[in-house]
């Protein structure tokens, strides 16, 4: 019987993660009554709380060996809500119901983007085959990252005070643009493909001390700062996705010889 999962429900061990992602499907649905009333600021830190819940729940499964199906799905479905369909109605109300056609297809896409992404994940987890996860990299935007850069326009505007940052067009743009990423087949990093040397560990840590000092001084610059980052870092990773393939395509002919 596989890890975690027993015939009369759910085990004692198991509780702990499941009540974790609960906790973030409340925090991202509350970010939706956040901008209802229009707190903004409050509806997307509530999102963020989401995204950091999130990064632990999996961590904490399987620390405790508390793996289940069940905690598998309850996850796509909290993600699925708390970082597809809250950022994009917490946009709509921001900003692009200024377009009210336009604006709620691009809330729609986005939102679609995600759960198709999340659907694609579900249905590889019993897969052996996968070139991107053998190889240490992910298949397109993770969503919780994805709903970290659909609020890149909203940093910006919080940071700035430009109202072009505002723009309903733009903001609709970005939004579908990001959708697209999420869905996407390009290789993204992942934790495991990021493994800095030794001789350098020191200044990592270093460096994620002054990220978390900068973030509780100047959050808004801090996140939007972590979203160009992350855009930079994806044309890297293709290229290290494209050696690994290469090198392993003349592996195969060499042993095919």
């Amino acid at each position: 019987m596989p890890v975690g999962k027993h015939p009369g429900g759910l085990s004692l061990r198991a509780m702990l993660p499941n009540a974790i992602t609960a906790a973030a499907l409340a925090s991202g649905l509350t970010g939706i009554r956040f901008a209802i009333s229009g707190d903004w600021n409050l509806a997307v830190y509530a999102i963020i709380l989401a995204g950091l819940l999130d990064g632990i729940d999996g961590r904490i499964a399987r620390l405790l060996k508390a793996q289940s199906r069940f905690g598998a799905e309850l996850d796509s479905l909290a993600d699925s809500l708390s970082f597809g369909v809250a950022p994009a109605l917490i946009l709509y109300l921001w900003s692009i119901q200024d377009l009210p056609r336009l604006g709620w297809f691009a809330s729609l896409a986005f939102a679609i983007c995600c759960a198709l992404r999340l659907a694609r994940f579900n249905a590889q987890i019993d897969t052996d085959e996968q070139p991107h996860k053998s190889a240490g990299f992910l298949t397109g935007v993770p969503a919780p990252v994805g709903a970290g850069l659909a609020f890149v326009p909203f940093y910006l505007w919080t940071a700035t005070g430009v109202e072009e940052f505002r723009n309903p067009v733009f903001v609709a743009i970005w939004l579908a643009a990001v959708g697209v990423l999420m869905i996407s087949n390009i290789a993204t990093f992942s934790w495991k493909s990021i493994r800095p040397r030794r001789s350098i560990r020191l200044e990592v840590i270093a460096v994620f001390a002054l990220a978390f000092g900068a973030l509780l001084q100047e959050p808004w610059w801090t996140l939007a700062g972590i979203c160009a980052i992350y855009l930079a870092l994806m044309p890297l990773a293709l290229m290290r996705y494209g050696k690994i393939r290469q090198q392993r395509r003349e592996l195969q002919r060499a042993s095919a010889d």
